[in-house]
């Protein structure tokens, strides 16, 4: 009898559709930030393309979302003239009193000039840390949280009250990318995981709700890859960094599994996900998916190819051919 294959999915952008959730929060946190600044109101509404953003995170090393936001106000406030600050006692003061002293009219005219604003101004400077940014990146994570999560989901899951946003969580908004039958045909005769930068709450969320959770033997997440970057630390005394691009999830699932498997697919839709499934000692066959609908200039099936995808799929039937060739 043959062996089953393992197949590891990521979540966002191939299992759940987050254009509308996780997307969409990373262009109001980093609008609410700017909250209280000299010439808030000639901001565009919204500030630039989900398209636009997309790009950016496929630049590669944002796979956190949280970082990807902080990249994003980063950008935008190289355009902000703002005064100098120093280190923040409170960070919420900080934050408050610095956005007020600036003034974003420059940023507000470049952006209604651009129509890629965001790779435009990451092709003038690069990654960008900018340090009162940087100070503020707790700050940014909480605002994202409480835009994502909506106010009843923030309080329950941090047991604090929300300051930032009190409209509906756009988790809620969050849509299905993939057949339940396709999950349901392939968990009968393969292994399937997930493997995913999210915390683990927030992926449980979507898996509960649109009950996928019965197909995947098991979940990997953000809090496994802290866990793991806090015991190296105790241990050996050095930090590193083990989301994607790098193999640990991946690496990690079959160890836990435990069960015999013969060939190993990972389907991502960034090339981070690429690199991840050719730098992995399993053995992983990366599946890039081009399910994207902020994929505009069709770029996406090029971008993963070029990070090292040995497939491109652009519907789940196509899944099933190269799993099952025979």
């Amino acid at each position: 009898m043959a062996l089953p294959k393992l197949i590891v999915f990521d979540m966002d952008g191939v299992l759940i559709d987050v254009t509308g959730s996780y997307r969409e929060t990373v262009r109001r946190s980093a609008s609410i930030f700017f909250l209280g600044a000299g010439g808030r109101e000639s901001l565009p509404d919204p500030l630039f393309p989900l398209h636009d953003l997309a790009r950016l995170k496929r630049t590669g090393g944002l796979n956190n979302d949280w970082d990807l936001t902080c990249q994003v106000v980063s950008l935008l406030f190289a355009l902000v003239d703002a005064p100098p600050h120093g280190k923040p006692a409170d960070p919420y003061a900080c934050h408050h009193e610095t956005i007020r002293a600036c003034d974003v009219s420059r940023l507000a005219a470049y952006l209604k000039s651009s129509t890629s604003p965001l790779m435009d101004l990451h092709e003038r400077f690069g990654r960008r840390k900018d340090p009162f940014v940087a100070d503020c990146y707790n700050l940014l994570k909480q605002i994202f949280q409480e835009v994502y999560l909506g106010p009843d989901l923030f309080r329950s899951t941090y047991r604090m009250e929300p300051r930032f946003s009190s409209g509906e969580g756009l988790i809620q908004r969050e849509t299905l990318l993939v057949d339940e039958a396709v999950l349901a045909d392939l968990s009968r005769r393969h292994i399937l995981a997930i493997a995913t930068g999210r915390p683990g709450s927030e992926a449980a969320q979507p898996l509960g709700r649109f009950g996928l959770d019965r197909y995947f033997g098991l979940v990997l997440t953000l809090d496994d890859c802290l866990s793991e970057e806090e015991r190296i630390f105790r241990e050996e005394g050095r930090r590193v960094s083990l989301g994607k691009p790098d193999p640990f999830m991946l690496d990690a699932i079959p160890k836990r599994i435990g069960q015999a498997f013969e060939g190993a697919f990972y389907l991502g839709d960034m090339p981070d996900d690429m690199m991840a499934a050719k730098r992995s000692r399993t053995g992983y066959k990366g599946v890039g998916v081009a399910l994207s609908q902020v994929d505009s200039e069709g770029t996406l099936a090029e971008e993963l190819t070029a990070a090292g995808a040995d497939h491109i799929i652009r519907s789940y039937p196509e899944l099933r051919r190269i799993v099952d060739p025979d």
